[in-house]
């Protein structure tokens, strides 16, 4: 018997190219569109009750967690330092 040198290859299947994410809602919208829109739903939310402003505080501590959340992995744990 004697070997042959072969390789598997696949069957004829046309690749698709890669896809890319589609422009939708706002990111397609007119920006003055998209502004005037983002303004009425902002009133609505007001006028609804539903809309969270924050306080002096609440913002300085929001801002807090997010820095440490996004700089998490710089910090070293105590135990190397």
């Amino acid at each position: 018997m004697s070997e042959s040198n072969t390789v598997a290859s696949t069957p004829n299947v046309e690749e698709e190219p890669p896809k890319t994410k589609s422009r939708r809602g706002f990111a397609v919208m007119d920006p003055d569109l998209a502004k005037e829109l983002s303004r009425r739903g902002g009133i609505a939310a007001h006028r609804a009750g539903t809309a969270h402003r924050f306080s002096r505080e609440e913002a300085r501590a929001a801002g807090r967690k997010g820095g440490i959340a996004a700089h998490s992995k710089d910090r070293r744990p105590d135990d190397e330092a």
